[in-house]
Protein backbone atom coordinates (compact mmCIF):
# COMPACT_ATOMS: atom_id res chain seq x y z
CA UNK A 1 0.00 0.00 0.00
CA UNK A 2 1.08 3.34 -1.17
CA UNK A 3 0.71 6.45 1.35
CA UNK A 4 1.80 10.04 0.77
CA UNK A 5 2.35 12.20 3.01
CA UNK A 6 0.65 15.64 1.97
CA UNK A 7 2.61 18.40 3.81
CA UNK A 8 0.46 21.06 1.80
CA UNK A 9 3.48 22.77 0.25
CA UNK A 10 5.05 22.53 -3.01
CA UNK A 11 7.10 19.70 -2.73
CA UNK A 12 4.82 17.39 -1.92
CA UNK A 13 2.65 18.38 -4.68
CA UNK A 14 5.31 18.62 -7.05
CA UNK A 15 5.91 14.65 -5.55
CA UNK A 16 2.11 13.69 -6.28
CA UNK A 17 2.35 14.23 -9.63
CA UNK A 18 5.60 13.04 -10.14
CA UNK A 19 4.31 9.72 -8.89
CA UNK A 20 1.48 9.75 -11.16
CA UNK A 21 3.67 10.65 -14.19
CA UNK A 22 6.06 7.62 -13.33
CA UNK A 23 2.75 5.57 -12.73
CA UNK A 24 3.55 4.53 -9.36
CA UNK A 25 0.10 3.82 -7.74
CA UNK A 26 -0.88 6.23 -5.17
CA UNK A 27 -3.38 4.23 -2.46
CA UNK A 28 -3.68 6.89 0.26
CA UNK A 29 -3.29 11.17 0.59
CA UNK A 30 -2.81 12.08 4.23
CA UNK A 31 -2.97 15.77 5.39
CA UNK A 32 -2.04 16.31 9.44
CA UNK A 33 -4.28 19.37 10.35
CA UNK A 34 -3.39 21.23 13.54
CA UNK A 35 -6.54 23.82 12.08
CA UNK A 36 -4.24 27.09 11.90
CA UNK A 37 -3.31 26.68 8.09
CA UNK A 38 -3.51 29.71 6.52
CA UNK A 39 -6.51 30.41 4.23
CA UNK A 40 -4.33 29.97 0.57
CA UNK A 41 -2.98 26.35 2.06
CA UNK A 42 -7.18 25.17 2.81
CA UNK A 43 -8.25 26.69 -0.05
CA UNK A 44 -5.50 24.96 -2.32
CA UNK A 45 -6.66 21.51 -1.12
CA UNK A 46 -10.01 21.99 -2.89
CA UNK A 47 -7.78 22.95 -6.05
CA UNK A 48 -5.52 19.82 -5.73
CA UNK A 49 -8.86 17.48 -4.90
CA UNK A 50 -10.35 18.26 -8.47
CA UNK A 51 -7.05 17.69 -10.16
CA UNK A 52 -6.81 14.18 -8.04
CA UNK A 53 -10.02 13.29 -9.09
CA UNK A 54 -9.47 13.76 -13.02
CA UNK A 55 -7.00 11.95 -13.07
CA UNK A 56 -7.95 9.03 -11.16
CA UNK A 57 -6.14 9.76 -8.01
CA UNK A 58 -7.86 9.63 -3.80
CA UNK A 59 -8.39 13.05 -2.56
CA UNK A 60 -6.62 14.47 0.37
CA UNK A 61 -7.66 12.94 3.75
CA UNK A 62 -7.13 15.63 7.00
CA UNK A 63 -6.17 13.85 10.13
CA UNK A 64 -6.16 15.51 13.48
CA UNK A 65 -4.60 15.46 16.77
CA UNK A 66 -6.99 14.49 19.37
CA UNK A 67 -7.17 13.44 22.63
CA UNK A 68 -7.96 10.05 24.75
CA UNK A 69 -11.93 10.70 23.97
CA UNK A 70 -11.45 11.40 20.72
CA UNK A 71 -12.06 14.91 20.60
CA UNK A 72 -10.24 17.07 18.20
CA UNK A 73 -7.50 19.41 19.41
CA UNK A 74 -6.48 22.48 18.14
CA UNK A 75 -2.90 24.15 18.42
CA UNK A 76 -4.12 27.87 18.54
CA UNK A 77 -6.19 26.92 21.67
CA UNK A 78 -4.18 25.19 22.84
CA UNK A 79 -1.21 28.10 23.37
CA UNK A 80 -4.37 30.30 24.78
CA UNK A 81 -5.31 27.95 27.67
CA UNK A 82 -1.68 27.19 28.53
CA UNK A 83 -0.73 30.97 28.13
CA UNK A 84 2.45 30.04 25.92
CA UNK A 85 3.60 30.63 22.40
CA UNK A 86 4.29 27.72 19.85
CA UNK A 87 6.66 25.34 21.13
CA UNK A 88 9.04 26.31 18.13
CA UNK A 89 9.17 30.13 19.24
CA UNK A 90 11.41 28.48 22.71
CA UNK A 91 13.71 26.02 20.32
CA UNK A 92 11.41 22.98 20.74
CA UNK A 93 9.92 20.61 18.14
CA UNK A 94 6.82 19.65 19.88
CA UNK A 95 3.66 21.01 17.75
CA UNK A 96 4.72 19.50 15.00
CA UNK A 97 5.62 15.92 16.52
CA UNK A 98 1.89 16.31 18.14
CA UNK A 99 -0.13 18.09 15.26
CA UNK A 100 1.40 16.63 12.38
CA UNK A 101 3.65 13.60 12.94
CA UNK A 102 1.57 11.68 15.41
CA UNK A 103 -1.61 11.88 14.13
CA UNK A 104 -0.67 10.64 10.97
CA UNK A 105 0.99 7.79 12.68
CA UNK A 106 -1.85 6.88 15.03
CA UNK A 107 -4.23 7.06 11.74
CA UNK A 108 -2.20 4.62 9.98
CA UNK A 109 -1.48 2.36 12.90
CA UNK A 110 -4.55 -0.23 12.13
CA UNK A 111 -3.70 -0.03 8.28
CA UNK A 112 -0.28 -0.82 8.73
CA UNK A 113 -1.26 -3.46 11.11
CA UNK A 114 -3.66 -4.98 8.74
CA UNK A 115 -1.03 -5.16 6.20
CA UNK A 116 1.53 -6.71 7.84
CA UNK A 117 -1.14 -9.51 9.02
CA UNK A 118 -1.04 -10.25 5.14
CA UNK A 119 1.92 -10.26 4.49
CA UNK A 120 2.34 -6.97 2.95
CA UNK A 121 4.24 -3.23 3.57
CA UNK A 122 3.22 0.13 3.82
CA UNK A 123 5.36 2.18 1.54
CA UNK A 124 5.20 5.85 2.60
CA UNK A 125 6.24 8.58 0.19
CA UNK A 126 7.99 11.98 1.67
CA UNK A 127 8.84 14.91 -0.40
CA UNK A 128 12.08 15.44 0.36
CA UNK A 129 13.51 17.40 -2.72
CA UNK A 130 16.88 16.86 -3.92
CA UNK A 131 18.41 19.72 -1.94
CA UNK A 132 17.55 18.30 0.74
CA UNK A 133 20.43 15.09 1.21
CA UNK A 134 20.62 16.51 5.01
CA UNK A 135 17.20 14.94 6.12
CA UNK A 136 17.40 12.36 3.72
CA UNK A 137 20.65 11.03 5.35
CA UNK A 138 19.18 12.02 9.09
CA UNK A 139 16.95 9.96 8.09
CA UNK A 140 18.39 6.65 7.24
CA UNK A 141 19.17 4.99 10.76
CA UNK A 142 15.48 5.03 11.83
CA UNK A 143 14.74 4.02 8.04
CA UNK A 144 16.70 1.12 8.11
CA UNK A 145 15.50 0.35 11.57
CA UNK A 146 11.79 0.44 10.98
CA UNK A 147 10.30 -2.66 10.08
CA UNK A 148 6.57 -1.79 10.26
CA UNK A 149 6.85 0.41 6.80
CA UNK A 150 9.16 1.60 4.26
CA UNK A 151 10.00 5.35 3.75
CA UNK A 152 10.73 6.37 0.21
CA UNK A 153 11.78 9.80 -1.12
CA UNK A 154 11.14 9.92 -4.59
CA UNK A 155 11.94 13.44 -5.50
CA UNK A 156 15.66 12.93 -4.11
CA UNK A 157 15.60 9.99 -6.55
CA UNK A 158 14.62 11.67 -9.29
CA UNK A 159 16.74 14.30 -8.65
CA UNK A 160 14.22 17.29 -8.58
CA UNK A 161 14.98 20.06 -6.91
CA UNK A 162 12.83 22.81 -5.66
CA UNK A 163 12.94 24.98 -9.26
CA UNK A 164 11.93 21.44 -10.62
CA UNK A 165 9.22 20.80 -8.20
CA UNK A 166 7.46 24.73 -9.20
CA UNK A 167 7.55 23.62 -12.90
CA UNK A 168 6.23 20.13 -12.50
CA UNK A 169 3.22 22.05 -10.97
CA UNK A 170 2.83 24.54 -13.42
CA UNK A 171 3.25 21.65 -16.75
CA UNK A 172 0.42 19.89 -15.20
CA UNK A 173 -1.86 22.93 -15.23
CA UNK A 174 -1.91 23.71 -11.54
CA UNK A 175 -1.41 26.95 -9.42
CA UNK A 176 1.51 26.99 -7.15
CA UNK A 177 0.49 25.66 -3.89
CA UNK A 178 2.58 28.69 -1.75
CA UNK A 179 3.67 28.20 1.45
CA UNK A 180 2.11 26.07 4.34
CA UNK A 181 2.06 26.83 7.67
CA UNK A 182 0.52 27.54 10.39
CA UNK A 183 -0.60 31.48 10.46
CA UNK A 184 1.20 31.88 13.63
CA UNK A 185 4.38 30.14 13.01
CA UNK A 186 6.90 31.46 14.77
CA UNK A 187 9.22 30.26 11.82
CA UNK A 188 7.43 32.42 9.43
CA UNK A 189 9.75 35.51 8.12
CA UNK A 190 9.08 38.80 7.82
CA UNK A 191 7.83 39.40 4.42
CA UNK A 192 5.52 37.12 4.79
CA UNK A 193 4.02 38.78 8.17
CA UNK A 194 3.27 41.64 6.52
CA UNK A 195 1.36 39.57 3.60
CA UNK A 196 -0.45 37.96 6.51
CA UNK A 197 -0.96 41.73 8.09
CA UNK A 198 -2.08 42.90 4.53
CA UNK A 199 -4.40 39.94 3.63
CA UNK A 200 -6.00 38.40 6.79
CA UNK A 201 -5.30 40.96 9.63
CA UNK A 202 -8.06 39.09 11.41
CA UNK A 203 -5.66 36.26 11.79
CA UNK A 204 -3.06 38.72 12.59
CA UNK A 205 -4.74 39.69 15.84
CA UNK A 206 -5.24 36.47 16.47
CA UNK A 207 -1.48 35.53 16.35
CA UNK A 208 -1.04 38.63 18.34
CA UNK A 209 -3.39 37.29 21.00
CA UNK A 210 -1.31 34.48 21.34
CA UNK A 211 1.33 36.91 22.16
CA UNK A 212 -0.60 38.15 24.52
CA UNK A 213 -1.60 34.98 26.40
CA UNK A 214 1.92 34.53 26.56
CA UNK A 215 3.64 37.76 27.77
CA UNK A 216 3.13 36.83 31.68
CA UNK A 217 5.37 34.38 31.84
CA UNK A 218 8.25 35.04 28.61
CA UNK A 219 11.71 35.53 29.50
CA UNK A 220 14.23 35.72 26.87
CA UNK A 221 11.61 34.83 24.17
CA UNK A 222 10.32 38.12 23.64
CA UNK A 223 7.29 36.68 21.52
CA UNK A 224 6.40 35.06 18.12
CA UNK A 225 9.81 36.43 16.24
CA UNK A 226 11.50 35.04 19.33
CA UNK A 227 14.00 37.71 19.72
CA UNK A 228 10.96 40.26 18.79
CA UNK A 229 7.38 40.32 19.06
CA UNK A 230 5.05 40.00 16.12
CA UNK A 231 3.27 43.23 17.61
CA UNK A 232 6.06 45.31 17.93
CA UNK A 233 7.45 44.30 14.11
CA UNK A 234 4.06 45.55 12.87
CA UNK A 235 3.43 48.78 14.66
CA UNK A 236 6.65 49.53 13.35
CA UNK A 237 5.92 48.83 9.81
CA UNK A 238 2.78 50.49 10.07
CA UNK A 239 4.62 53.78 11.76
CA UNK A 240 6.99 53.64 8.75
CA UNK A 241 4.20 53.61 6.15
CA UNK A 242 2.64 56.36 8.03
CA UNK A 243 5.81 58.52 7.94
CA UNK A 244 6.05 57.55 3.94
CA UNK A 245 2.95 58.96 2.91
CA UNK A 246 2.99 61.90 4.85
CA UNK A 247 5.84 62.93 2.63
CA UNK A 248 5.47 65.99 0.47
CA UNK A 249 7.39 65.84 -2.68
CA UNK A 250 8.40 68.49 -5.01
CA UNK A 251 5.52 67.77 -7.99
CA UNK A 252 3.34 67.83 -4.37
CA UNK A 253 4.58 71.49 -3.92
CA UNK A 254 4.98 72.77 -7.32
CA UNK A 255 2.56 70.52 -9.09
CA UNK A 256 3.37 73.28 -12.50
CA UNK A 257 6.20 72.11 -13.07
CA UNK A 258 6.92 68.07 -12.50
CA UNK A 259 9.46 65.91 -11.83
CA UNK A 260 12.10 69.44 -11.17
CA UNK A 261 11.57 72.76 -8.95
CA UNK A 262 9.52 76.30 -10.37
CA UNK A 263 12.52 77.49 -11.90
CA UNK A 264 12.66 74.29 -14.48
CA UNK A 265 16.05 72.56 -13.35
CA UNK A 266 15.49 68.99 -12.53
CA UNK A 267 17.38 68.89 -9.94
CA UNK A 268 16.41 71.75 -7.33
CA UNK A 269 18.08 74.98 -8.59
CA UNK A 270 21.68 73.87 -9.61
CA UNK A 271 21.93 74.93 -13.25
CA UNK A 272 25.33 73.64 -13.70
Amino acid sequence: MNVVSFGGGTNSTAMIVGMYLHKIPVDLILFADPGAEQPHTYEYIEVFDKWLVKHGLPKITPVHCVDKDGNRLFLEKECLERGALPAIAYGFKTCSQKYKIRPVDKFLKKIINEELAEGRMVHKFIGYDAGETRRVQHAAPADEANKKYENHYPLYVWGWDRAECVRVIERAGLPRPGKSSCFFCPSMKKAEIRELAEKYPDLLQRAIDIEHGAAPTLQKVKGLGRHWSWESYIAEVRRQAEFEAAQITFDDLFPESPGGCICGAPCGCYDG
